[in-house]
């Protein structure tokens, strides 16, 4: 049974910092591409990052370049999201999800698409 389970969320300030994590267990981890994706209250899906299996390659939305970035540990099957300079408007349900490879941009945004999702965790942004 495959289970990604996120952690790590929680209410900060602005310009706060979180780190998120996804721990995969029935899934063999450093085979997939790895994605967080969040949904903000009344809001479709947005990508946010994802990860190549073995790491090297990564890529942000615009809204987030520059202030999250991604890593993966595959050694603990474990995926991470390091956020810093955190705004009002990044707060969201995140959601780690799994794809065998890299998703054209136009895709990352469907649920569809993905193989595996976790429940999510909370992201509050506020003073």
């Amino acid at each position: 049974q495959v289970q990604l389970v996120e952690s790590g969320g929680g209410l900060v300030q602005p310009g706060g910092s979180l780190r998120l994590s996804c721990a995969a267990s029935g899934v063999t981890f450093s085979s997939y591409w790895m994605y967080w994706v969040r949904q903000a209250p009344g809001k479709g899906l947005e990508w946010v990052s994802c990860i190549s299996t073995g790491g090297t390659s990564t890529y942000y939305a615009d809204s987030v370049k520059g202030r999250f970035t991604i890593s993966r540990d595959n050694a603990k099957n474990t995926l991470y999201l390091r956020m810093n300079s955190l705004k009002p408007e990044d707060t969201a349900l995140y959601y780690c999800a799994s794809y065998r490879t890299l998703l054209l941009h136009l895709y990352r945004n469907l649920p569809s698409k993905y193989d595996y999702w976790g429940q999510g965790t909370q992201v509050t942004v506020s003073s």
